[in-house]
This record gives C-alpha cells, structure tokens and sequence, in this order.
C-alpha cells in the first residue's frame, strides 16, 4: 500500500451520528437565480443527498476584479445549504483564473511544446509553475479558509479542481527555470545530469544549467531521458502546486481535512497520483466510463487502483455521470441500471461518499448536454428517479461505511514511470499501450472469477502469492532484486513483452532482453520482433498474438516452455515460458494476446500459486465479486455485469441489499443489478 498521511475522513457537521454514506454532487448556484436554490434544496432532501462541493469554478464570481470580494452569495448558499442538513466540500475556486487576471498578467498562461500560448476561452488557462499565479491564486485561497473556518457547513476543503487535466504539460519560460531547479534536486551536479541524460549521444552535453530546457519542438526526437525526466517534474510541479494550499488550508483550519480529485480513468497518465496521496487526508477521484467492450472492467479496474492508492482506507468518488457525458464522439446515454450499478462498483473498493457531476444539468456553457442529477427534463425524469433509489441504496449501505477492502491474494502492478516511458518515441513500436495491456489482464482475471488487487509500484509484494507486472519497463537494480528475492521465497511472477528493458535512467540494461529480469526469467532475447499493425502469429496453446513477437533462448534448465510460436518467423520457438525456483515462479509473456488470450496463461498461473475464486459460479464471468471487512463482518458485493437475469449458486450471508438467499444458498440477481450480503469474517 502507499505510504501516506493519516488518514482523516469528512468531518460531518455536529448532530450527525452514526457511519453515513456521503452522496450528492457538484452544485453551481452561481448559473441559477436565486429562486432556482430553494428547489434545489428541496430535490436534494428528497434524493437524499448529504454533500456537495461548491465554488469550484467561482474565482470570477467571488473576486470579479483585483481590489473587489463578493462573497455575500456563498454565504447565502453555505447557509442555505446547512439548513437543510447538506455539508459542504468547499473548493478553493483555484482552477480557473478570471479574465482580468489573465488580462492584466498574461504570463501565467501555458505554453506548448510548439510555443503557442493556450488562451483563455475554456478552463485551467495557468501555468502550475507561475509564481504570478500561484500569488493570486493563493491569495484566495487565504481569503476563503479565513471567511470559513468556523462555518458549520465546512466538512472538507477542495483543493483546485482536477489538476493536470489540461495544463500537465507546460513549455514556458517559468517551467523551464522549475525544471532546472527540479534537476539540481534530482542530480546535484551537471555531471550526474548528463550521464543520466546519455548527453553523449547527439552532441548533447550541457556545460551550463542555463542550457537546459524542456523538451520543447525539436528537429528530431528530443532525448527520451530530458522526456520522461520532464514527466516526471510536471507531476512533482502539480503535487507542488496542491501542497502550496494545502498548507494554507491546514494552518488556517488545521481541523478540517484536505483532498483534491484524482483521475484514474483511462487513457490519463500525466500526474502519478500513487505520489500524490501523500499529500491529502483523504483520496478522492472522478471517473466516467469509456464506452467499448472493457467499459465495465476499466471502470472496475479504475476504483480498484484508487483503493489501493488509497492505501485501503475509505476514499470519495467525487465525479461520475448519471448518464451521458459531452466530451466523448458520441455521447451514450446509461442503461437502466447502470447509474447505480456504476456506483456500487466504486463503494464495493472502497469509495464511502458517492458523487455526480453535477446536480443541476447546466442550461448554458460548454458542458450543458452532460447529464446531471437534475437534468433538464427536471425532477419528472428517469435520470432523477434513478438520482432518488440511489439515495435510498446508499443509505442503506451505512454498515459498511468505515470498512475496507479486503486483500486479494493477486496483484497486478501498476507502474507510471513504466507507462511513461515506454510509449516514448523511437521505440521499436509506436503502437505499444501500456494501460489496455494491463487492463486485459484484469479482465483475465475477472473472467476466471478471480479477485486481483491493482497495486501501485513500491506496494509491498509479500502479501500476494501471485503478481502480474505488465510491459514493466523501467526495472532500477533495487526493484530487480526485490523481484527476484520476490520469486525465490516462494511468489509466483508474471510478465511481458517489453519488461526489465531500461533503468530509472532509460537507459538499457546490457547484455540482452529482458534486462534486469533476464536471470529471474531464465531467459535470452537478442532483438526486439515487433509485428506490423495487421499482423498476428498463431500458438500452440490456441491463441494468438499481435503487436510484439520476441526471438527468445531459454537459458535455465528450470525453465518450461508453456506454448510456442505456431506461424510467424519465429515458429517453433518459445512465446510463453515459466522458470520455477522452489515454490516460486517467474512466467514470461512475449506477445500481446488480449483479454481472451490471457486467460488460458492466467490459468495455470493461478494454479501453480493455488488460487481459486471464491464464488462457487461466478455466472460465466458475468458477476463481479469485491469484498470489504471490519474485524468481524465481511460485505460481500455481487455486481451483475450482464444485460440479463443470473443465477448465483453456493451464497451464504444476510443481504443488505439486493435478493433473499434462498434455503439451498441460490440467488436470482436481475440485469445489472447488486446485491451486498453481510457475512462473518471466518
């Protein structure tokens, strides 16, 4: 798990008593009249809802010039709201600087790679490494803890809003001089820098700091070092950026805890939020669902790695959708169902506050068809009546508030210096994704009816007698042999093609692929075989491969050639191998085999780590099982990911919620419907 501040949970206004599940959304009061709030409270009593955060897009409005503060229409709705029992995760109103600021101090606007500068029109137009900005900004966030630390109403502070989303990457002047900064930290001379950097090559070597710069538009590509180590810094420059008012909020209300939303969701790599957890009290994270045929194990997938990040502890879902968002091609409404099945996904790992954005479907801007608690059809709408059954479901799950997830006896690692650097350029493949690969075997795993943690790297391994470390690329000496010491007491390791390859540096591990885990995997590869987009390779086991083929000797006598190349140049060769070392194993996957593929690999990994399911019919692999305790109940949640009835056989508990348990331990679970069975830890 991360290693990470003690946990501090919402601190619900006094006369709450008793675990209660935080629900309701983001609320913007500032696109209604003032007459529009009174129903807005009235819909949120009767949905059910307890929390909302407020002000996060509000700077213009709070502080409409320099020398001029309005804060009587917060006030009136930091009232309105705690009169009507509803608390409040204040934002700090940071994440989009007014027009008169960028009118007056254009220099805080981010620049591209290219050198265009990214205008004001849309949001998070700032530059995390602005000194000009960060004086404003932090300036109002002094003036909001000030106004508000004693308000009843204040039960979290939040800070900014989905930092990254838009800005990760700045080329600027003022990123550059952090840069160098952040380097002298990492490096302490130039010498370290360009050693680590490989300035050899291409006639690179600095003799100045004032040389170095980002890896702005070059003529070629830039040095794969300078770019991840500029990944790296833009991650460490946002975590800054979070800790500069974090640290405002905690001396100005040193009660009242800090967060900030993630976004582990998809594709979204740039800020390495295993880091970033560190630095809040509690974990919060939006997450909208992809459409495609893994949407529900990304979603899955994605609440799995914010509990670990969350180092098991309870953690908010602070955005989703109750339905179709306005940011994708096309923009696809929810199932019947979906919107609390897609809920009770992220409580059953871990989430103990459940939040949309946003209550009230805006009529303007540029997100007015994403869909809301309220949407536009009003309260007389199937989104608001599904709005009000999930309120009455989470309301029902206040027992399980302050439980955690239990462990699995799996893991999949999660690394994102890996997923960095091994997307860069000038790599044997452009076509190589880390993210899907993992995911893949996630479904895997889910298919098999197999729970699996997804752990961040420098999560501690011993726990878990089965480990899956996809594409990990960037392996330091240290973690080499904490994988091998990993295998020789008896873990059983998985990975793959693309693995072991380079140090923290990027720079090759000599001697032959895969690197730094050529001796745990008793295995040789001279050259990389990537295969051309429309090109497959059949194996012997039934599968087939695409993306990567490796070339590979064995070279262990404990080695065991799983399956082998059954077409391609390389047929009749190792594609899969597993070296046992006592009662531990080190299996090597040497192309991509999708989700489907995995499975039969998967299958005799598990076995050979003797773990099995813990559903006795897990429905063909339609129903999802996650599990959270306490010292002496354990929550058994069964998500049916199916369009169609289950029936689950082998159950023993007293539901929650969802179906009765009949006499023979069967129950009958409807189309994307969940049911929570209590039982007593064994």
């Amino acid at each position: 798990m991360t290693i990470r501040n003690p946990h501090r949970w919402l601190r619900w206004p006094g006369g709450v008593s008793g675990p209660r599940m935080g629900y309701g959304a983001d609320y913007n009061p500032e696109q209604w009249p003032r007459d529009v709030w009174d129903e807005d409270v009235r819909l949120m009593r009767e949905a059910g809802v307890n929390i909302v955060s407020l002000a996060i897009f509000s700077w213009a409005r709070i502080q409409p010039e320099e020398d001029t503060w309005d804060f009587a229409w917060l006030d009136d709705a930091m009232d309105l709201l705690h009169a009507n029992g509803i608390a409040v995760d204040l934002a700090t109103a940071t994440a989009s600087p007014p027009p008169w600021l960028t009118a007056a101090h254009p220099e805080i606007l981010p620049v591209t790679q290219s050198g265009e500068t990214l205008w004001p029109g849309a949001r998070q137009h700032w530059r995390p490494t602005s000194p000009v900005f960060r004086k404003y900004a932090l300036l109002l966030v002094e003036e909001l803890a000030g106004r508000y630390a004693e308000h009843p109403a204040l039960t979290a502070w939040h800070v900014s809003n989905e930092l990254g989303c838009h800005n990760v990457y700045d080329y600027s002047d003022d990123a550059a001089q952090a840069f160098r900064v952040w380097l002298r930290d990492r490096y302490g001379s130039l010498d370290t820098l360009n050693h680590a950097w490989g300035t050899a090559f291409w006639s690179q070597r600095y003799s100045a700091w004032d040389q170095v710069l980002p890896p702005r538009l070059a003529a070629s590509h830039p040095n794969p070092t300078q770019q991840l180590d500029f990944k790296r810094f833009s991650s460490d420059a946002l975590k800054e950026y979070l800790r500069a008012e974090r640290d405002i909020l905690r001396r100005l209300t040193p009660d009242v805890p800090v967060t900030t939303n993630f976004m582990v969701m998809g594709g979204t790599k740039g800020m390495d939020y295993a880091d970033w957890a560190r630095e809040v009290d509690f974990v919060s994270n939006d997450h909208y669902v992809i459409p495609g045929p893994q949407s529900r194990d990304e979603l899955s997938f994605s609440a799995n790695l914010t509990g670990n990040i969350a180092g098991g502890q309870p953690w908010f879902l602070m955005e989703h959708s109750t339905s179709a968002v306005n940011w994708q091609p096309v923009n696809l409404v929810k199932k019947p169902g979906e919107t609390i099945s897609d809920s009770l996904t992220h409580v059953a790992h871990g989430a103990d506050a459940v939040c949309f954005f946003q209550w009230r479907q805006s009529a303007a801007g540029a997100e007015k068809y994403h869909s809301a608690m309220v949407p536009h059809a009003g309260a007389d709408s199937d989104v608001f009546r599904s709005v009000v059954q999930l309120g009455d479901v989470l309301d029902q799950l206040a027992p399980v508030v302050g439980s955690v997830r239990k462990p699995a006896r799996a893991a999949i690692m999660f690394d994102w210096d890996s997923w960095w650097a091994s997307e860069q350029d000038s790599h044997p493949t452009s076509h190589l994704r880390y993210h899907p690969e993992a995911l893949n075997w996630y479904s895997a795993f889910r298919e098999l009816g197999v729970r699996v943690d997804v752990v961040p790297a420098g999560a501690e391994l011993a726990a878990y007698d089965l480990v899956v470390a996809p594409i990990l690329y960037v392996v330091p000496q240290q973690l080499a042999k904490e994988l091998a010491a990993y295998v020789d007491s008896g873990g059983h390791l998985v990975t793959t093609y693309f693995s072991g390859i380079v140090d923290e540096n990027d720079h090759a591990w000599l001697g032959g692929y895969p690197g730094a885990l050529r001796d745990v995997l008793g295995i040789r590869v001279e050259e990389f075989a990537p295969l051309l987009p429309d090109e497959t390779v059949e194996l012997d086991n039934g599968t087939t491969g695409s993306l990567w083929t490796d070339k590979m000797d064995v070279t262990d006598a404990s080695v065991q050639v799983l399956a082998s190349y059954a077409s391609g140049d390389h047929a009749g060769r190792p594609a899969i191998t597993r070296r046992t070392a006592g009662e531990g194993s080190a299996t090597y996957v040497s192309t991509r085999l999708g989700a489907d593929g995995l499975r039969p690999v998967l299958d005799a990994a598990l076995g050979a780590a003797g773990i099995s399911g813990d559903l006795a019919d897990n429905a063909g692999g339609a129903v999802e099982l996650v599990i959270r305790t306490t010292e002496t109940d354990e929550f058994w949640f069964l998500i049916n990911r199916a369009a169609h009835r289950v029936e689950l056989s082998g159950l023993a508990g007293e539901p929650v919620i969802g179906p009765e348990i009949a006499a023979d331990g069967s129950m009958a679970l409807e189309a994307r419907g969940v049911a929570v069975v209590r039982r007593p830890v064994e």
